[in-house]
């Protein structure tokens, strides 16, 4: 989609924790912004013509030898600019302020008062803020007040009004600062002068009418894993082009209970799709056999996956476009230094060196996982398939510690049924982001029916988080819990005791392997 249509909104990234939020609140707000790496070129900057700037957190310290720095011109483009915890001391140390370590840190939720101005305006002066520093601002740039403080930092936020440059030393962009969706609304509309944009319906009609013209008579072939991304993928291509469009789903045996049938009776009977169901399970499972090591597992997987989709291309001929669900975060991630090789084309793997095809579309490469889920919904699709648990690409193989055999995977597909319908049943559904059951390979004593048992242990994790990156355990009620354990121990063969996972991220990671 050709988005100088849109007013932007540049955020400019510096590497803090909370930086994908920060755009993902932009365009909650109606807003369409771009995020680019802090250290971009002015030319570049300037291509996207921004009518804001936002610069973020990050790790260093602004007056640090070495520290990561944007371009001196982007305060001389005329546009607001406002920086948020790093952003602002960034701001104060390149415009002549001083920043320099504070005698006593701010962590975590802090009162704070403000003074009037745009930026707070209709917000209360006495109000609680998310502070999440080791710098403070020592001395202010010419042109520049302070407008607000805590008890330890005096400089909590800045404002040269005359130019349009903010900043503020705690994070608006999380949910623990009261008033601060309303501190970027003011932003965005107040002090950038913007209308709002940016919507979902509209983002529809451009999206299929640019994807009408780029095909034109030519054939798609789309990987479906029935995963979200490649679901909303399909349904948006196929809004575009119909028939034109070719859907391949491999049911590698290791997906979740009943989803292979799901997948294949919405996309056959709701979007009249052509679409390939290829039941290879027994392949992946042989390939799979007597292997334990993790890293092996996904190998495996990977192999199989390619070697399959290769027979069913060959089949299918000549394409001329090959789509992926590449979103957002990934392009952000691709473009951003150390990370530039962790996902590119990430969801292809080696598909391009299997069939010929003139390009890649991606058509969701524009989109945070929210407005994914939102696109999806507006597409038509059912909402349990848009609300889908993320899930891992090599499936329940990492969800089975040790071997897999056809006998675990039946006992894990019941077991993490059992979860989701009790997460689901008890309204908890959209709240947690994450939850699944894993099949350990312990298995320990117990009893049933005044027999002794010796059958596995059923872990339950569940997690919430912002990025992914680092997640904290669901404090789910206890009485879900025991309505779980219950169900699984009587309902599910071959198990007899259920743990729940009360580990963060880090030092564990989400998924057992």
């Amino acid at each position: 989609m050709p988005q100088e249509k849109h007013q932007t909104v540049l955020v400019l990234d510096f590497g803090g924790q909370y930086n994908q939020l920060i755009a993902r609140r932009v365009r909650d707000e109606g807003v369409y912004c771009e995020m680019i790496p802090g250290s971009s070129s002015i030319e570049r900057i300037r291509s996207i013509h921004p009518l804001g700037i936002i610069l973020t957190g990050g790790p260093n310290s602004a007056y640090a030898p070495g520290a990561l720095r944007c371009a001196q011109e982007i305060f001389e483009l005329g546009v607001p600019v406002l920086g948020i915890c790093y952003g602002m001391q960034l701001m104060t140390v390149m415009l002549g302020g001083e920043v320099r370590s504070a005698q006593l840190k701010e962590y975590g939720q802090t009162d704070i008062t403000l003074s009037p101005c745009a930026l707070f305006d209709g917000i209360e002066t006495q109000t609680r803020c998310w502070m999440s520093h080791t710098d403070q601002a020592a001395k202010l740039p010419d042109g520049f007040r302070a407008i607000a403080s805590t008890a330890t930092c005096p400089i909590a936020a800045i404002a040269d009004e005359e130019k349009k440059f903010y900043g503020v030393q705690f994070h608006p962009e999380v949910q623990h600062t009261l008033y601060g969706i309303e501190m970027l609304h003011n932003f965005l509309y107040k002090i950038c002068g913007l209308s709002g944009d940016w919507s979902m319906p509209q983002y529809v009609d451009e999206t299929v009418a640019a994807l009408r013209s780029k095909i034109g008579s030519g054939r798609v072939l789309c990987a479906l894993s029935g995963g979200v991304d490649s679901s909303v993928c399909a349904a948006l291509l196929h809004r575009a082009v119909g028939k034109q469009l070719t859907c391949v789903f491999l049911d590698i045996g290791l997906l979740r209970k009943d989803e292979p049938e799901q997948v294949e009776r919405l996309f056959r009977e709701k979007f009249d799709m052509n679409l390939l169901c290829i039941d290879a399970s027994e392949q992946f499972l042989a390939a799979l056999q007597g292997v334990s090591e993790p890293e092996r597992k996904r190998k495996i997987i990977g192999k199989q996956f390619i070697r399959a989709f290769e027979r069913e291309a060959k089949k299918i001929g000549a394409v001329d476009y090959l789509a992926q669900g590449t979103i957002y975060p990934d392009v952000i991630e691709s473009g951003s230094g150390s990370a530039a090789t962790i996902k590119s084309h990430h969801n292809v793997g080696g598909l391009p060196d299997v069939i010929e095809f003139k390009e890649i579309i991606e058509p969701l490469r524009n989109l945070f996982k929210d407005e994914v889920r939102r696109l999806g919904m507006e597409l038509g699709l059912p909402e349990e398939m848009v609300w889908r648990q993320p899930f891992p690409g090599p499936g329940l193989a990492v969800r089975i510690i040790g071997e897999i055999t056809k006998e675990k995977l039946a006992i894990l597909k019941q077991a993490d049924a059992i979860f989701r319908e009790e997460v689901a049943t008890a309204g908890l559904a959209r709240d947690v982001n994450q939850y699944f059951a894993v099949l350990t390979d312990m298995r320990s004593v117990g009893v049933m029916g005044d027999e002794r048992t010796y059958d596995y242990t059923v872990a339950l994790r569940a997690v919430n988080t912002v990025d992914f990156m680092t997640v904290d355990w669901a404090r789910l009620p206890y009485e879900l819990l025991a309505r779980a354990s219950a169900r699984i121990v009587n309902e599910v063969p071959s198990v007899n005791r259920v743990v729940y996972d009360i580990t963060t991220k880090p030092p564990a990671t989400i998924e057992w392997e």
